[in-house]
């Protein structure tokens, strides 16, 4: 499949870009503190659960992507999926690429790859008053309504791929 958006590990040389992306505006609102997070991420540098990517839009990084086994970090809002569901982090860190549809475009790209390398589901937890995040995963093919309580507050539970034994896609309930 042919798509404008690539995916690569970040390097320690990214950080840079990491910490002006984690000061953009949008950003900060929904992931906190540029420095703790960038502390968080330069952490996970040595995590070989973690994978993190700097994603490219025609050869230019726009946003991060990071994911992860759920059962990895447990969380109890996705200890009812099955294992090998990967729980994707992400945002688009360039300004200029907000509000143009890349974010759903390289999410739903991402997700199917997930899938396609086995995983049963991929989850994605935005915070409830995120709207824009909240439309983009729609818009990328995750499904779900749920509201859960996570140790950054409220999140809304969304599901892509095509639910495994037992789990319906986009919710939390039996199949």
């Amino acid at each position: 499949m042919l798509t404008p958006y690539a995916f690569r590990p970040v390097a320690w040389d990214d950080f840079a870009l990491l910490a002006r992306w984690l000061h953009a505006p949008e950003v900060a609102r929904w992931w906190g503190d540029p420095a703790t997070e960038l502390a968080l991420l330069r952490d996970d540098m040595d995590e070989p659960a973690m994978t993190m990517l700097i994603v490219s839009h025609d050869g230019t990084p726009f946003a991060y992507a990071q994911h992860y086994e759920v059962h990895a970090w447990p969380q109890p809002h996705f200890a009812g999926l099955p294992g090998g569901t990967r729980a994707i982090d992400a945002f688009v860190g360039e300004p200029a690429m907000l509000g143009c549809g890349h974010g759903s475009a390289f999410l739903r790209v991402l997700a199917e790859g997930l899938v396609r390398d086995g995983a049963p589901l991929v989850a994605i937890d935005p915070g409830v008053a995120n709207l824009r995040a909240r439309r983009a995963y729609a818009k990328a093919g995750f499904r779900g309504h749920l509201t859960v309580a996570t140790d950054a507050g409220p999140a809304v539970l969304m599901l892509f791929g095509g639910g495994g034994p037992g789990i319906k896609a986009g919710s939390m309930t039996p199949a």
